[in-house]
């Protein structure tokens, strides 16, 4: 998907994966095809991957009604009139949404250890800085989820950063408020994601201003915000296998690259199975069918 030229919308922010437009109090996010790994863009789209996130992401903003969120319409039908000439482009992929000033972290939940925990874990002994019983295994499930925020980086990589430097950007109110707002989001992805067969390892929010009122932005329990893991396969001590990006980042560990851009091509059948993996995800998560 190319940059869009759309009437009385400026373009804002060109992300890894979306584009944010605005129009007074206003905003549209569009997910691109775009993956992007290891903070580098690929070169291979993966086909329907925009539309997928929008439309999970619309599926948990519409049944979160404890936490207030920015989206306004995920249905293409009730946009304004000077966007309907470009359906081709916008329908199903872009998200109409309040105009936030967003607040300047990742809000991490980790369940499981995976990822940069296990390896953390593994070196040091804790997650995020938090002490965590020995004897874990990877992918082992943490005796309750921690909160792990990390800076926001507009390119490049996001830095973990401490409960205390937290703090220090938010002011304690704002903090202690954001860290509870994840883990009651978190704890209510987990128990619907669980009746699908799905487990929620670890994921990241967003959080912006409305005036005074706090609101959940940006993506919600996505495979490129989350760590999914089918159930069935789970077993600690296992690299489990995933419905999300990690599939891609294994295979990228395995060619030989040095995580330096250009990243490389990916082959047909990977771009075929991360495709698959993404469809799969949300049709167990948003539309209930749990394989035989």
């Amino acid at each position: 998907m190319t940059e869009l030229e759309l009437p009385g919308w400026e373009l804002v922010r060109r992300g890894k994966v979306r584009e944010v437009y605005a129009r007074e109090d206003r905003v549209l996010l569009v997910a691109s095809d775009r993956l992007s790994a290891f903070d580098c863009i690929l070169p291979d789209p993966i086909p329907g991957k925009g539309e997928l996130l929008t439309q999970l992401s619309a599926f948990w903003f519409r049944r979160l009604d404890f936490m207030p969120n920015h989206l306004l319409s995920a249905d293409f039908a009730t946009f304004p009139a000077e966007l309907q000439p470009f359906a081709g482009d916008l329908a199903g992929r872009a998200m109409l949404c309040r105009k936030t000033e967003p607040l300047p972290v990742e809000c991490v939940v980790r369940g499981y250890l995976a990822g940069a925990a296990w390896e953390e874990y593994r070196e040091h002994g804790t997650v995020g800085g938090h002490d965590v019983p020995r004897g874990l295994r990877e992918a082992s499930k943490l005796p309750q989820p921690l909160f792990t925020p990390t800076t926001k980086a507009s390119e490049g990589h996001d830095v973990a950063i401490t409960w205390e430097k937290c703090r220090r950007l938010l002011g304690d109110d704002l903090a202690h408020a954001v860290r509870e707002a994840s883990f009651e989001v978190y704890d209510y992805g987990r128990v619907q994601a669980a009746r699908a067969g799905v487990i929620i390892a670890d994921t990241k929010f967003e959080f912006g201003l409305f005036g005074e009122e706090l609101l959940l932005i940006d993506e919600c329990l996505t495979p490129d915000s989350s760590r999914f893991w089918p159930a069935e396969a789970w077993n600690p001590g296992q690299h489990p296998p995933s419905f999300d990006k990690q599939f891609v980042r294994d295979w990228l560990l395995q060619s030989g690259w040095d995580r330096q851009p250009p990243a490389p091509h990916l082959p047909l059948e990977i771009i075929a199975q991360t495709a698959a993996k993404y469809q799969e995800a949300y049709e167990r998560l948003a539309l209930g069918r749990h394989p035989e």
